[in-house]
């Protein structure tokens, strides 16, 4: 399935850098600067690891972005920026290993006649490297970024909703592959590595992990190692990336048969999942589509609050498989159309068994679709085929 998978191009991540500098002008923002997480590549096609050495776009409201670069590492960023909006003039500031990185970014705001405002640092930039810049510019005053950073990537368009919905199907293909191959007796990482290869015979990186009985009623599992055995529930959680956009899944089943409390559990988890996606349409607020979801499973008699359902419904998906919004109680700020989101209530019973059914939601222009086929039961979790 790799040929399906297009990249993004580089107009495209130009009209992202001029959405941003919209955002920065509307929150009041000379510039941003950007070192580490998908946020990087989002704007720039640059992919860096995070180290102790500075690397940094600083993306101004007007005038000309510029990089800050360790100067052994010039020539690997030059090869990514030139295939980039910003292409094979990116200005690019070195420094070499005796020298302060942070005045290079300072200069390079003062060449711009920037000495005063406010400067956004995104989210996931180590507080060393956001100390240093601060230390540089103190007449600026140093903001989260996130309303420009976030603010463009909630939304996505159709080139990167195409890219996630391929990833779900990747995914959920990639599931069911392994699910047909899975043998009563195997262990869980045995299972995990069926996951990861189907997920690679299709051209992609993926996997999924998995909790057998009891442990899946730890939402993010143990470190016990396990057996699946039959009669026993299994939780699968996992996903891919494509083109760096992710899928994030989760099917709950039982090899042989259920008994009566399972199947409950089940049919609960699956009508609140059927609520969210009802409820999740632009204009309403996020916690709304979390309070669906927790009506059915509280009124169900698994409540009251987070006792059984023990965590928020949903989060934003994209480059980063967690990212802004949340579909959590308290937050009122709206959905809006093509924003994507996991939709995942589950119920969990310490010491028994945990259900939980996630697929990714699209939000439409008047409503909310998921990308995947939902799983109709325990014994048959993708389907009666």
């Amino acid at each position: 399935m790799k040929e399906q998978a297009k990249p993004i191009s580089a107009e495209e991540r130009r009209a992202r850098v001029e959405r941003a500098r919209q955002l920065m002008e509307e929150n009041r923002m000379q510039a941003i600067v950007v070192t580490s997480g998908n946020s990087l590549p989002y704007f720039s096609a640059v992919h860096w690891w995070s180290s102790e050495r500075l690397f940094a776009m600083v993306l101004p409201a007007k005038g000309n972005a510029f990089f800050v670069c360790p100067a052994f590492e010039e020539g690997r960023a030059r090869e990514q920026l030139e295939i980039g909006p910003f292409g094979a003039k990116a200005e690019v500031r070195v420094w070499q290993e005796d020298e302060d990185p942070y005045e290079r970014v300072a200069q390079g705001l003062r060449d711009l006649g920037l000495t005063s405002g406010v400067m956004g640092i995104e989210e996931k930039t180590p507080f060393v490297f956001s100390n240093g810049i601060a230390s540089q510019v103190p007449a600026m005053q140093i903001a989260s970024a996130t309303p420009v950073t976030a603010g463009c990537r909630m939304i996505k368009s159709e080139h990167e909703l195409s890219l996630m919905r391929l990833a779900s199907k990747v995914s959920i293909t990639a599931y069911e592959a392994a699910y047909h191959a899975l043998q009563p007796g195997m262990t869980q990482q045995q299972f995990e590595e069926l996951v990861e290869s189907a997920h690679t015979q299709l051209g992609f990186h993926g996997g999924a992990d998995v909790q057998v009985g009891e442990h899946s009623a730890t939402p993010h599992g143990s470190i016990q190692p396990q057996k699946i055995r039959e009669g026993a529930i299994v939780l699968m959680d996992g996903g891919c990336s494509v083109e760096g956009y992710a899928s994030d899944i989760s099917r709950t089943f039982v090899l042989g048969k259920t008994n009566a409390k399972m199947s409950e559990i089940f049919d609960i988890v699956n009508k609140a999942q059927s609520a969210a996606l009802a409820a999740a349409r632009p204009g309403v607020a996020c916690e709304s589509v979390d309070a669906a979801a927790r009506r059915v499973v509280i009124d169900a008699g698994y409540g009251p609050g987070f006792k059984y359902f023990t965590h928020r419904v949903g989060h934003g998906m994209g480059l980063d498989g967690h990212e802004w919004p949340y579909l959590v109680p308290g937050n009122t700020a709206a959905v809006r159309a093509n924003m994507v989101f996991s939709d995942e209530p589950g119920i969990y019973l310490p010491g028994e068994f945990g259900v939980r059914i996630e697929d990714d939601m699209h939000i439409t222009a008047d409503g909310a679709e998921l990308f995947t086929l939902r799983s109709p039961s325990l014994e048959h979790p993708f389907g009666n085929a």
